[in-house]
């Protein structure tokens, strides 16, 4: 069986070799770097331009020049060796003990409804591990500002991150079962124009809204007494029978639940069911243990099912 060139020993000190000449210029400088003979430095490079056929390396009198063919193995050599090393600091890093300072980005309303309620639990199990919770709405480039993790919802397009989904993102519309007694219960979607509508001014349409059932879909531009960047506050004025809500399952479930709020076009969904809840790290370096840590509690508390889900029978 032939050896593995990233393995074999002969193979390893000629990669050796040629990077330490790409990168000093000399047989002399490289053999200083890896403490050897100019001339060793030499040979190896010259049995690894026999053993691929191709010249890696233009020697004269005066001067050594890598050569096109040269400079490109020189840097996929480069990328192998940091893949290597990334892959041992991830090995480490997987066996520590989970331990400092976890920085989370976390939505506004559903981090402090859902998530905040669940952090003490995490903290007793990893009592090395000190949280910073940023709460926001806000788009947040978690590498440029130096987060761990977030949770996002929606759909994702930043592909420098590592993504887990975590649950389904459904948008529905909901009313005080007082507002619907008084104004009637709409039975399309265009009769929403003839209704109060609490407008989050978050929605990606607003102020449209855009209803989906199947493979139907119908704009409404709605109109309302209250239009608001809170979802917490238009959850308010929905309990106190001031309109139909369009928002998030995860924020209107506990009232659903309860009765204060019932469905309305329940086989209609607001923008659809594209995207969803997820958790995000940055992929250009391994996650420290901390990160993990997080990522597997946060990962066990939505195996069932999102936290708002109402429970199974």
């Amino acid at each position: 069986m032939p050896s593995d060139p990233l393995i074999d020993s002969q193979h390893s000190d000629e990669i050796a070799a040629l990077l330490a000449v790409a990168s000093e210029g000399s047989f002399i400088a490289a053999g200083r770097r890896l403490q050897r003979d100019p001339s060793v430095i030499s040979k190896r490079v010259a049995a690894m331009e026999a053993r691929l056929g191709v010249r890696l390396i233009e020697r004269t009198t005066r001067q050594l020049r890598v050569t096109q063919v040269g400079a490109q193995l020189v840097d996929r050599l480069h990328n192998a060796l940091v893949t290597i090393a990334e892959a041992q600091q991830e090995a480490t890093q997987g066996a520590a003990e989970p331990r400092g300072v976890l920085r989370l980005a976390l939505p506004a309303a559903m981090g402090r409804l859902w998530i905040a309620p669940m952090l003490p639990d995490f903290l007793r199990a990893n009592p090395q591990v000190s949280v910073v919770a940023d709460y926001s709405d806000r788009f947040v480039d978690i590498i440029a500002e130096g987060y761990d993790a977030a949770i996002r919802i929606g759909e994702l397009s930043d592909n420098r991150l590592i993504a887990r989904k975590l649950s389904e993102h459904r948008r529905m519309l909901c009313a005080s079962p007082d507002y619907l007694a008084q104004h009637g219960i709409p039975g399309t979607p265009a009769e929403l124009a003839d209704h109060n509508c609490l407008r989050f001014s978050g929605l990606a349409s607003f102020p449209e809204w855009r209803l989906f059932k199947g493979n139907r879909h119908q704009k409404v531009m709605v109109q309302g007494s209250l239009t608001s960047n809170d979802g917490e506050s238009l959850l308010d004025a929905a309990r106190a029978g001031m309109g139909i809500l369009g928002g998030g399952e995860w924020l209107m479930s506990r009232d659903l639940e309860a009765g204060r709020l019932v469905r309305v076009l329940p086989d209609w969904l607001l923008d659809g069911s594209e995207g969803g809840v997820y958790l995000v790290r940055p992929s250009a370096r391994f996650s420290p243990a901390t990160t993990l840590a997080f990522k597997s509690w946060i990962e066990s508390r939505f195996s069932g099912g999102p936290p708002w889900s109402p429970p199974q029978p």
